[in-house]
């Protein structure tokens, strides 16, 4: 879980910052986007061969 200690001086808008980064970082704002929807395993296979299709040529 991210977590992040706000400084005396430091603004709400700045901690929000640097409270998003993190969570890019963290690859947890991708993670919640790839779970938002069930995807079956027959279409997630499909997807996977076309990515792969796509990066060979």
């Amino acid at each position: 879980m991210a977590e992040i200690h706000i400084g005396d001086n430091e603004s709400l808008d700045a901690a929000l910052r640097r409270f998003k980064r993190i969570m890019q970082r963290d690859g947890i704002m991708a993670e919640m986007r790839r779970r938002e929807h069930y995807v079956k395993p027959s279409v997630r296979r499909k997807q996977k061969a076309q990515q792969a299709k796509r990066r060979r040529g």
